[in-house]
């Protein structure tokens, strides 16, 4: 083992809240320890919300400890209400599959799986064959009704009407916890901080079924200094699949946050040292634009790979000094000969509408093939593709049929 964790996540500004801070410094110091972190496969592809999670992972796993990483083929059939202002929708079993063989190419970026350093389990293994009377019998007793309605995810939704499907979730979670810590003797649960109260359920739910400690810790949310959610784009989440979020979109994401959030991304996804990180945070007006150049690298590196950091770095640097570039994002498009410039970057997604188009043209921000378009009717003939386009200053497309 290398050193304390606890040290390092506190350092870098992982930590929350913590069940009891003293207990679980001192147990990451003294031994190897299993811990687990859940994630309900609700779509395809993690996302920047969970790269907080990831590199927690990384660090724990690198200081000797074992991950567990838990996907919810059991839970995700419910949906957890934490940060929820409305009913998840339920998904089908063969989405849940599909998503959670997603996550797992995905986790294995982060985490070494090989040689039983860490595993990937499936909360469905279990909770789909739980009898309903088998539940409340064995669990249902631990809990009352009126604990659990303090918790912060089910007073959210409690206005607008909370399920009696949803009201399960923390039980089940806090199942997990309990069947973990039975058959992989894993003692601590982590997790966002949203996923506090149902934490606690489950450290409860273990000790007093078992006799045996367990803790739980959980990292801050992904926020920007302003107090909103980081990782949020035009076109919605900021995706770790590069089919959904394409490499060099993603490092611009990272390459254009604010100065003010600079330390804490460089703090919290990357393994840059601190000291490093201290003094590129440290760097005024234009001189920042170096940690953001390295911050947007390392992400890209560690979610995509060296390869496509490199690639994405240079055309930012093309792009910026007024080149275009090989390696600027491609669109593939179809019969758009003969159409509408402005339908044919609706359809692609490189305007979000035919409004922002017009309004691009009106302000010379549209430009085909290195010439301005002046004309909203502008119709594509053969001659322009392959078609590079420029939207605004520094975004480049490149069109192909």
């Amino acid at each position: 083992m290398t050193g304390n964790v606890f040290d390092t996540l506190t350092e870098r500004g992982f930590i929350a809240q913590c069940t009891d801070e003293a207990e679980v410094k001192k147990l990451l110091g003294e031994k190897k320890v299993t811990f687990y972190i859940g994630f309900d496969p609700t779509a395809d592809s993690l996302h920047a919300g969970h790269f907080i999670a990831l590199m927690a992972m990384a660090h724990m796993q690198r200081a000797g400890h074992r991950p567990i990483c838990l996907v919810g083929g059991g839970t995700g059939t419910i949906g957890d209400p934490s940060g929820r202002s409305d009913l998840r929708k339920v998904l089908t079993d063969e989405a849940i599959e599909h998503n959670c063989e997603c996550f797992k190419k995905q986790m294995a970026r982060f985490i070494d799986f090989s040689d039983g350093k860490a595993l990937m389990v499936n909360n469905g293994d279990w909770l789909r064959k739980l009898g309903y009377i088998d539940l409340l019998r064995e669990v249902g007793a631990h809990f009352t009704v009126n604990r659990m309605l303090t918790a912060e995810c089910y007073k959210q939704r409690w206005e607008k009407g909370l399920t009696f499907l949803e009201f399960n979730y923390m039980v089940m979670q806090a199942y997990d916890f309990y069947k973990l810590n039975g058959d992989y003797d894993c003692v601590l649960q982590m997790g966002g901080d949203d996923q506090w109260s149902n934490i606690i359920a489950g450290v409860e739910l273990t000790r007093r079924k078992t006799g045996r400690a367990a803790y739980g810790l959980t990292n801050k949310l992904l926020l920007k200094s302003d107090g909103s959610k980081m990782g949020k784009t035009a076109g919605g989440a900021l995706w770790l699949d590069e089919n959904k979020v394409s490499p060099y979109d993603f490092y611009q994401y990272w390459r254009n946050v604010d100065d003010a959030d600079v330390k804490t991304c460089l703090s919290l996804l990357t393994f840059v040292p601190m000291d490093e990180v201290n003094r590129l945070s440290n760097l005024k007006d234009a001189a920042i634009n170096e940690a953001k150049r390295v911050l947007a690298y390392e992400v890209t590196k560690l979610v995509h790979g060296e390869e496509a950091a490199k690639s994405a770095e240079k055309s930012a640097a093309e792009i910026f000094t007024g080149q275009s570039s090989e390696n600027m994002p491609r669109v593939e498009v179809k019969d758009a000969v003969g159409k509408k410039l402005l339908d044919v970057l609706a359809a692609a997604k490189i305007i979000e509408s035919k409004a922002e188009g017009r309004r691009l043209i009106a302000q010379n921000g549209l430009t085909l093939n290195d010439e301005k378009v002046s004309d909203v009717d502008y119709i594509l003939t053969e001659k322009d593709f392959p078609a590079v386009i420029r939207k605004g200053k520094k975004k480049f497309f490149r069109i192909l049929l």
